[in-house]
């Protein structure tokens, strides 16, 4: 009963640490799992205008892009698209929607009726788009395939924003015409002409040297004009690269490999001697290339003329007599021996005509086609007679016969071509048949009524059996090369990564201003994992990592961490210093200066009057000067004969004097101008207007930090 008072007494106080305790463990488990306080960042990729992209729906978009495009388009470039048309969406949609323009199910309608009037799987028998095959395909699509039907919703949603798009640029340009009155002035700033006489005085006519420019200027002048130096975030690094190289000795083992089949002896690993029969020898040199050497280079039946051989060992091999061997010689990444295995007289070149009979299976064969492989040889062969009989039927039976839509305008005819241009078997009939034969020939296409036209200049071919072998590293100098980069990353570490490189004759590439998403490291291609090691948050400037590469290994050191904001003196120093410079030897001149004719300042100045004439407002370009807008503006604000005070131009400062001035001539309609002014406000609206609307846009980029790429 005691207990039970005490409890009671300390009631409040017992709350209290409970209460603590729950809290303190509701913290624990947010900071132990990041992901509760983090969620928002890594499930959402980027919240454009208020509307999030998911994480989920962005990568599945991208796995269909990925399809769409191929293997050959790598995993950041297929993302980067995908961003952009989400981007541009997303920036577009919020115009839509402020304008209440939508794609109504009527105008969706029209939209796939237009896109789809020429596929042939919804067309009726008259040709005619028919909605009704379209209806039953996307339920047929919804019904078997999820992912189908996915790539079929999509498909929707970009022919309505491509519509909603067309609209929305459209009534933009509708108001956006060339008013008459912009019209006039667009014919005055062209015609309205004034000749001048000037003095320049050049900011060249003092040394760089003699204008001091501090880093509190260049700091100044940043803040002043910050929208202009507003920077992502960037890396910097370094790196030097270990190459997988095949040694010499790696290169003289490869070579005395491939003698032992120009010998006749081979080495077994246990050092034992194995004799074979030398290439030279052999009957069945398609199984000695491709089994017993294992070449690296398959047979190949086909003859090739000189010219298709190795340039620089052309003329020997094209030498060889009939079982002759040459090598073991270089080439194209490989050593290799060479055979000639076989010597024929084949034509350069020959001109036929055909006629294609396909059949259900074959490559290409149109959906309407339904004779079997049977029915279409015996097609060919009942033509065949009869042409063989009577040529003449051959345009006649092309037009009615022949699927090969390519020649069937020719009568099947196919020009003179080469050697090898044909699918193998077509190619062998035509080549190795004499002119006038006619036969049959089946292919992966079907089956080929040919007539050979004509054959030109018969000349040696030859056959070329090659053993290769692809001249690699060895694992002994793959392991070497592990090692020298392994201990170059430990050693660098300790010491210092220019010295280390230098003492190992390593060349060190600088890389510098490497973007969050970027993929590419000049010199080694794709290399995301390298770009993220640098933006990983435990990585410090002086971090150094081993990566591997095609090729290799690459030892990277992170040089500079350069945050997003403003970009630093020491970065904006190259492009600043020369306006700043330019800015304080202004100063310098007009302080100096006090003529106050064109004369006067040419005479103190050293220097001379010059003129140009005819200049404009269009296009504001001194002779002698170049352009100096500031100038010629400021020549059309003064009257005939009026001189100006100092003007501040791009190459130097000024004086001016106008000495005449010529009015455009009064036209009595300006309506060709305005058509002009209206068609540059057009061109605007097709380059410009969606940039504007995306850098107006309030874009949150969490690409990076949804671990995305």
């Amino acid at each position: 009963m005691a207990v039970l008072n005490k409890i009671r007494q300390r009631s409040l106080f017992l709350i209290l640490i409970i209460a603590l305790a729950l809290f303190s463990f509701v913290l624990a488990d947010l900071f132990k799992n990041s992901d509760a306080l983090t969620s928002k960042s890594q499930n959402v990729v980027a919240t454009i205008n208020g509307t999030d992209i998911t994480r989920e729906d962005f990568l599945q978009k991208v796995e269909i892009m990925q399809r769409q495009l191929g293997p050959n388009a790598t995993n950041t470039q297929v993302m980067n698209r995908v961003w952009d048309e989400e981007v541009r969406q997303a920036v577009m949609a919020t115009q839509f929607e402020e304008l209440g323009i939508t794609v109504e199910k009527d105008q969706m309608r029209d939209l796939l009726r237009t896109a789809l009037a020429t596929s042939p799987e919804f067309l009726n028998e008259a040709g005619l788009f028919d909605e009704n095959k379209l209806n039953e395909y996307i339920a047929n699509l919804k019904e078997t395939s999820p992912q189908g039907f996915q790539s079929w919703v999509n498909y929707e949603k970009r022919l309505a924003a491509n519509a909603l798009n067309q609209n929305y640029f459209n009534m933009v340009k509708a108001g956006l015409t060339g008013t008459l009155a912009e019209g006039e002035l667009e014919h005055k700033l062209e015609g309205n002409k004034a000749d001048i006489k000037y003095v320049q005085i050049g900011y060249a006519t003092i040394a760089d040297s003699t204008v001091q420019v501090s880093k509190s200027d260049i700091s100044n002048y940043i803040n002043a004009n910050k929208k202009q130096y507003e920077v992502e975030a960037a890396r910097d690094i370094r790196f030097v690269e270990f190459k997988e190289e095949a040694s010499i000795e790696d290169e003289n083992n490869i070579k005395a490999e491939l003698q032992t089949y120009i010998d006749g002896q081979l080495v077994d690993e246990r050092g034992r001697k194995d004799t074979i029969i030398a290439f030279s020898k052999v009957k069945n040199n398609e199984e000695y290339v491709n089994a017993i050497a294992s070449s690296d280079i398959k047979f190949n039946e086909s003859f090739v003329f000189k010219s298709s051989l190795p340039t620089e060992f052309a003329e020997d091999i094209y030498a060889l007599n009939e079982g002759e061997v040459f090598g073991p010689f270089k080439h194209d990444g490989y050593f290799k021996v060479a055979k000639v295995t076989a010597v024929k007289q084949l034509p350069d070149s020959v001109k036929v005509r055909h006629i294609l009979l396909p059949f259900v299976g074959s490559q290409s064969a149109a959906q309407d086609v339904t004779r079997t492989e049977a029915q279409a040889k015996a097609t060919a062969d009942s033509l065949v007679t009869i042409l063989k009989r009577n040529t003449s039927k051959f345009g006649e039976f092309v037009k009615e016969f022949s699927s090969d839509q390519g020649s069937v305008a020719k009568e099947g005819r196919y020009d003179w071509h080469a050697y090898n241009t044909m699918v193998p078997e077509f190619n062998d009939f035509e080549f190795e048949g004499k002119t006038g034969d006619i036969g049959v020939v089946k292919t992966i296409f079907g089956f080929h009524i040919i007539e050979i036209e004509g054959q030109k200049d018969k000349k040696k071919a030859v056959q070329v059996g090659t053993i290769a072998r692809k001249i690699e590293p060895s694992e002994a100098t793959s392991d070497k090369v592990f090692r020298d980069a392994s201990n170059f990353e430990i050693n660098a570490g300790k010491s210092d990564f220019e010295t280390e490189a230098q003492g190992n004759k390593l060349t060190i590439r600088p890389v510098n201003g490497i973007k969050v998403l970027d993929e590419s490291i000049p010199g080694v291609g794709n290399q995301r994992p390298i770009v993220r090691w640098a933006f990983e948050e435990d990585v410090e400037i002086g971090s150094i990592k081993r990566f591997n590469v095609s090729g290799g290994y690459v030892v990277a050191q992170l040089v500079a961490i350069h945050e997003q904001g403003l970009m630093s003196v020491e970065d904006a120093t190259a492009k600043v210093l020369p306006i700043i410079r330019k800015e304080k030897k202004a100063e310098i001149i007009r302080d100096r200066v006090s003529a106050s004719t064109l004369d006067d300042l040419a005479a103190a100045e050293n220097t001379t009057v010059k003129t140009a004439t005819g200049i404009n407002m269009k296009n504001p370009t001194i002779s002698g000067a170049g352009r100096e807008p500031l100038v010629v503006g400021a020549a059309f604000g003064l009257n005939e004969g009026e001189t100006s005070n100092l003007i501040d131009g791009e190459r130097g400062v000024y004086m001016i004097e106008v000495t005449k001035v010529t009015p455009a001539v009064e036209l009595d309609n300006y309506q060709a101008a305005a058509n002009r002014v209206e068609q540059q406000k057009s061109t605007v609206v097709n380059t410009k207007l969606y940039n504007a609307l995306k850098d107006a846009a309030d874009i949150e980029d969490n690409r990076a930090k949804s671990q995305i790429q």
